[in-house]
């Protein structure tokens, strides 16, 4: 059973995962194009290149490309796709952070980490 304080917070781990998930799958979809040699001229590759640049240009230098036959194994992107999950893991874990708790709580979830 969900406490009135409670609401908030579920919702807005709502919203965190939706838009993680957005750009995950924004980042999934660029990652599949690339290593399938999608034409970058197409209107829809073009599209999702150009908005899921935003998301990968943090980790352009990280590591190099992997180019084979024509297609690209682009390692930056599946490390963005990492980053941006444990951000919202940590994210959520702030928002958990924050409940207010009632004492008699506190002093159980204490004793239970001290094990």
């Amino acid at each position: 059973m969900q406490s009135d304080s409670s609401k908030p917070l579920y919702r807005s781990a709502q919203v965190v995962w939706y838009v993680v998930s957005v750009i995950e799958v924004l980042l999934l979809g660029r990652f599949v194009l690339k290593l399938l040699e999608a034409n970058p001229e197409a209107v829809f590759t073009n599209m999702v290149y150009t908005l899921s640049s935003v998301f990968t240009f943090p980790f352009i230098a990280v590591f190099q490309n992997v180019r084979v036959s024509g297609n690209v194994f682009e390692w930056t992107t599946l490390l963005a796709m990492f980053v941006y999950w444990l951000l919202a893991l940590g994210i959520i874990k702030l928002f958990v952070m924050s409940k207010t708790v009632s004492t008699s709580e506190a002093d159980v979830r204490l004793g239970n980490e001290s094990l």
